[in-house]
């Protein structure tokens, strides 16, 4: 019943045009979920080579991220292992300094809808300030700092930065993201899959 209500419901989000007007590269979701998914990927908004082909973090953050889940993209592209819904699921387009931020149209209409039938996720990774202001109660002042405090989240979250080449700085600036959080991730994630 569950599983049913989902494929509807998907079927409705992959048909939505609420925010039509605001996308100059047209409407085009980008998501997956099923009723069996243990992990869920609570990301940004999909990047241009992502709405080209229609395939959540088919890009280089995709690469990223898989490396720091430790997972195949076999395994991550499983929807009944991972689901994947950004907070907004079609791409906004670009702005001065890289994306857009998500359209707030997706999360409004779409997200606790999705959240409630996805009943046997264990560990949501949640991704990128508007996915940590969405999902974390008391997220800290920054996203640097609400990632350092990782551990007050588990076990049911892990906030992150964007798994996104742009943040190369960020992550040399911030060794400790490699040596203390990388490692119980691929842990907690393997434990969930296997």
């Amino acid at each position: 019943m569950n599983e049913q209500n989902l494929v509807s419901l998907l079927r409705d989000v992959r048909a939505c045009r609420l925010c039509e007007e605001y996308l100059e590269h047209g409407v085009r979701p980008v998501l997956q979920a099923h009723s069996k998914a243990r992990i869920l990927i609570a990301g940004q908004a999909p990047g241009r080579r992502v709405h080209d082909l229609g395939v959540p973090f088919d890009d280089p953050s995709g690469d990223r991220l898989r490396e720091w889940m430790g997972v195949s993209r076999d395994t991550f592209y499983d929807a009944t292992k991972i689901a994947i819904l950004p907070m907004g699921f079609c791409y906004p387009g670009t702005g001065k300094s890289g994306d857009l931020p998500p359209r707030p149209e997706c999360a409004d209409a779409w997200r606790e809808a999705l959240l409630e039938r996805l009943t046997n996720v264990k560990l949501t990774l949640v991704i990128g300030q508007y996915a940590i202001g969405w999902h974390l109660e008391q997220p800290k002042k920054s996203l640097t700092d609400t990632v350092h405090a990782w551990k007050e989240y588990r076990p049911p979250l892990i906030p992150l930065p964007h798994p996104s080449p742009r943040n190369n700085i960020w992550l040399k600036k911030n060794p400790w993201f490699a040596i203390e959080v990388l490692p119980y991730l691929r842990r907690r994630v393997g434990k969930l899959l296997s």
